[in-house]
């Protein structure tokens, strides 16, 4: 069935996974959920032995312990779940993955941006039928979060502080009385939430001032924030796994050298370290240097190496691939990233005489001036 999707959800993907958690599992489950608490931490964060489970569970999203089991306990209560981190740091994933576990459905998202209204998280008309019979249930669209508390689901709101403070007061109803109310019609005009209800929305910590949270709202939160990886043997689990996934949907086979996984690993630090050390915007890339961006610079080598190269990943492909996604403004970012393939790269290369590094200069040289 994952076959014919482009991106098949947590729950589609782990399908026959969640079916035999489901099989296994004798622990106490809040509400209407499928696993309980803790085989929803299994689930996300891998089996280990003391858990005795006849197989493996693989590990999906790679983070400290206490931030996915702060999740759980936070949607076993009544109050709403917001991820918040840096861009890249796998807060959706997460979200998706949790709703998978507990309610298999993690479709029910809602897309916050300045164009996002208050009919996104509520409801609207199927103009067609209100003018034929008028307005009805029938005659109502829900939206994914109406849906979610009818069904009592997870709902799911993303990038809440690009959405406008309209639809975040709406939002404050919601969660405080759990309920909506439809003035347009004169009988069965509530729609109540059901028990399992719950709404996990993301924000970027980079956000901030867009439109920044009202108190009322995140009293009505508990706030997990998601810290950027920097642990190097983490995120680079993180980066096998995501690549891994995305040469199996491609059906690649192809192997990414070690020696070149930590050239790209080592690359972003330095950056990071030279960001951090900035004096102003101005000399500091665009882009955040997240894991998502290193997935990113990597899948694109892959498969630039799979369709127009002999499928074989090369440090000069990487090297390219690295210069493209960063470099997102011209001249600001070319400057800074030529700054540091002289000043950090150019001298690893010439100590690596015939290594993956010397290629890595070279392929950055290379790409630095076609684009200069």
């Amino acid at each position: 069935m994952t076959d014919d999707m482009l991106r098949a959800p947590a729950e589609v993907k782990y399908a026959e996974e969640l079916d035999w958690l489901e099989s296994v599992d004798d622990g106490p489950k809040p509400f209407s959920w499928r696993l309980s608490p803790r085989m929803v931490r299994t689930f996300v964060l891998g089996s280990t032995r003391s858990d005795g489970l006849d197989r493996e569970i693989p590990q999906k999203w790679f983070g400290d312990r206490s931030f996915v089991e702060r999740s759980i306990v936070t949607l076993a209560s009544d109050r709403g779940l917001l991820l918040i981190g840096d861009p890249g740091t796998g807060k959706s994933w997460l979200a998706e993955l949790l709703s998978a576990a507990i309610c298999r459905n993690s479709t029910l998202v809602v897309q916050g941006t300045a164009g996002t209204t208050e009919d996104h998280i509520k409801y609207s008309w199927n103009v067609s039928m209100v003018i034929a019979k008028g307005q009805s249930r029938e005659s109502m669209i829900p939206s994914p979060i109406m849906t979610a508390m009818e069904q009592g689901v997870i709902g799911r709101f993303e990038e809440l502080t690009r959405s406008t403070s309209d639809v975040q007061d709406a939002l404050i109803s919601i969660l405080s009385e759990k309920y909506v109310s439809i003035p347009e019609l004169d009988h069965d005009n509530i729609v109540f939430a059901q028990p399992g209800f719950s709404i996990i929305a993301t924000a970027n910590s980079r956000d901030r001032g867009v439109n920044d949270l009202s108190s009322a709202l995140k009293r009505r939160f508990n706030f997990v924030r998601i810290p950027v990886v920097t642990n190097r043997r983490s995120e680079a689990e993180i980066i096998r796994f995501r690549t891994t996934e995305l040469m199996r949907r491609h059906r690649i086979e192809l192997e990414v050298p070690p020696t070149l996984l930590d050239v790209l690993l080592e690359s972003f630090a330095d950056l990071r370290a030279a960001s951090a050390s900035a004096g102003s915007d101005d000399e500091r890339l665009e882009s955040a240097l997240s894991t998502a961006e290193q997935i990113g610079v990597l899948e694109d080598a892959i498969l630039h190496s799979r369709f127009f190269g002999d499928s074989t990943l090369r440090a000069e492909t990487l090297a390219s691939s690295l210069i493209g996604s960063l470099a997102r403004r011209s001249p600001e970012d070319l400057a800074i990233l030529n700054k540091f393939w002289h000043g950090v790269v150019e001298p690893r290369g010439k100590q690596d005489e015939g290594g993956p590094w010397q290629a890595f200069l070279e392929g950055g040289r290379q790409a630095i001036a076609t684009l200069s």
